[in-house]
């Protein structure tokens, strides 16, 4: 009798994600609007770090920056106004396996949500925020935001917004417990991928405000920064964004920062002329919410079927015999 035929061993190499694999319908806002720029970022950090669309969700409140789920070929939840945060620890909670995301706006984010935005600075979740700040309510046709440069006028404030802007930077570091925060903007494309790419290698609540552009109700409104690289303040540190030659040519007003200094990072946030961007704080020691309050078990989807069986089992009705 002939020797047993020896076992072949194929190794399949794991699924490649293309960008074009995280792509998903035409985005709908204006040509020169600064989401499409924080999209294409988003997407491209996606292909580096080979996330698994089934493993990623994208959460959104309302608003034009809301959309991004939709363009997303991932899971996504496109929640109500202010709301995505609570959805967004909701999901961390019960499933700590996935890469979350959140999207929001200055409204959406600084104004009816920001009792939540406050309370998961303090509760430090694993999420990685993206805050697209255009500094206007542009789904709803031009209303005063939160973080509206004081005399703007709009279609609420048609003599000018009376009050000075929120500045969403120092009030994030001004919150217990706040672990990561930086800025970029939407017009250093190189800098706003590596900047979010940080932040989601951050263990915690990363916290990215993005200014940017809104060519139909704000048009003009960054420009001034736009054409003087000088009137930008790159912070540069040890394990931040790394700067290319052509860049460093170009901005040269750059900060050597300790992203530990607490004290220096909100003097710092305070500056509109020069605008900071880079990591302002960074703290991986602060307390996780889902770490203290660890789940003994993972919410797989067998474990949530029985659960809506059992559920289901109370209003059955069954057949006679």
């Amino acid at each position: 009798m002939s020797a047993p035929f020896p076992a072949c061993v194929v190794r399949v190499d794991d699924e490649v994600h293309t960008l074009e694999g995280y792509q998903r319908g035409v985005p709908r806002w204006c040509t020169g609007c600064g989401d499409n720029a924080i999209l294409a970022a988003v997407q491209r950090l996606c292909r580096d770090e080979q996330l698994a669309p089934e493993r990623s969700v994208f959460v959104s409140g309302i608003g034009c920056s809301s959309r991004f789920p939709h363009y997303m070929n991932v899971y996504g939840f496109h929640g109500i106004h202010g709301r995505a945060l609570p959805v967004a620890e909701g999901v961390k909670m019960a499933r700590p396996d996935l890469h979350v995301f959140v999207s929001t706006g200055d409204g959406d984010c600084c104004s009816i949500g920001a009792a939540h935005w406050i309370h998961a600075i303090r509760y430090n979740m694993d999420i990685t925020v993206v805050l697209h700040d255009n500094q206007v309510y542009g789904l709803t046709k031009m209303q005063v935001s939160p973080t509206s440069p004081q005399g703007l006028k709009t279609r609420t404030t048609p003599r000018g917004a009376h009050l000075e802007p929120l500045n969403p930077l120092t009030v994030t570091l001004g919150v217990s417990n706040v672990s990561f925060v930086a800025q970029a903007v939407d017009w250093i494309p190189e800098l706003l991928h590596d900047i979010i790419s940080l932040a989601f290698h951050h263990k915690g609540f990363s916290f990215v405000r993005v200014l940017q552009r809104c060519p139909e109700f704000m048009e003009g409104a960054f420009e001034p920064w736009v054409k003087d690289p000088s009137r930008t303040l790159l912070l540069v540190h040890k394990d931040g964004i790394e700067l290319k030659p052509n860049l460093a040519k170009v901005y040269r007003n750059q900060e050597e920062h300790d992203p530990m200094n607490l004290h220096r990072a909100r003097e710092i946030a305070s500056s509109a002329d020069p605008i900071p961007v880079g990591i302002l704080y960074r703290n991986p020691d602060a307390t996780r919410y889902e770490d203290v309050r660890k789940s003994e078990r993972l919410y797989t989807a067998d474990t949530t079927r029985a659960v809506l069986e059992k559920e289901f089992d109370k209003f059955t009705i069954w057949p006679a015999d």
